[in-house]
C-alpha cells in the first residue's frame, strides 16, 4: 500500500510537503524523503517520535544508536513506516538536526494502492519556503514559582519528605 503523508513545519507560517511512499518503506527511507523535499543536506542526526493526538511525544526512534554500550533504542532502519503510522495512529513528531531542533508534524493523510510506473517515494505536493533557520521555540514554566525564582518554599519542603537517611 501507499502512504500518503503531510509533514509541516512547527511554525506559524504554512510550510508543508506532501509525500506518497511505501508502508514497507523503513523511517530511515522516509527520513531521507523528507530531508531530500524540504532541502536539508541530510547529514544531521534525526529522530522521529511517536505520539498520541494531541502531539504528545512518546517513544524515539533513531537514525543512530549513539550510546557507547548499545541500548533498546528503536532505529529508523529497522522499523517500517506501518509499524508507527496507521488509520489509528495517524501522527509522528520529526525532528531534525538537534542543535537547531528542526520540528515537523507528520501526518497519514491516506492510504492507496500502489500505482503501477509511479516511482517512490514521491513529492506530491509542495507548499512555502523553508526559512534559513528554524523557528525558535518558547518553553514556559508551569509553577510561578519557577518563573520568579523562588526555590526557597521547594526547599525548605523537603524536610518534610519523611526520607530514611539511610536509604541507599
Amino acid at each position: 500500500m501507499i502512504y500518503k503523508i503531510r509533514i509541516i513545519l512547527d511554525a506559524e507560517e504554512d510550510i508543508f510537503r506532501d509525500i506518497e511512499i511505501e508502508d514497507q518503506n523503513t523511517l530511515e527511507d522516509f527520513h531521507n524523503a523528507i530531508t531530500q523535499a524540504f532541502g536539508f543536506e541530510g547529514s544531521e542526526m534525526a529522530s522521529f517520535y511517536t505520539c498520541d493526538e494531541e502531539w504528545n511525544q512518546d517513544e524515539e526512534i533513531a537514525l543512530f544508536d549513539m550510546s557507547e554500550n548499545g541500548s533498546d533504542i528503536r532505529l529508523m532502519n529497522e522499523t517500517t513506516l506501518d509499524d508507527v503510522m496507521t488509520e489509528n495512529n495517524p501522527k509522528l513528531i520529526y525532528v531534525y538536526d538537534f542543535f537547531s531542533m528542526w520540528t515537523f508534524f507528520v501526518e497519514l493523510a491516506d492510504i492507496v494502492e500502489k500505482e503501477d510506473g509511479r516511482i517512490y517515494p514521491n513529492v506530491l505536493f509542495t507548499f512555502g519556503e523553508l526559512p534559513d533557520a528554524p523557528p525558535e521555540k518558547q518553553f514556559e514554566a508551569d509553577s510561578n514559582e519557577e518563573e520568579d525564582g523562588n526555590y526557597d518554599d521547594l526547599l525548605d519542603s523537603y524536610d518534610d519528605m519523611d526520607f530514611d537517611e539511610n536509604w541507599n
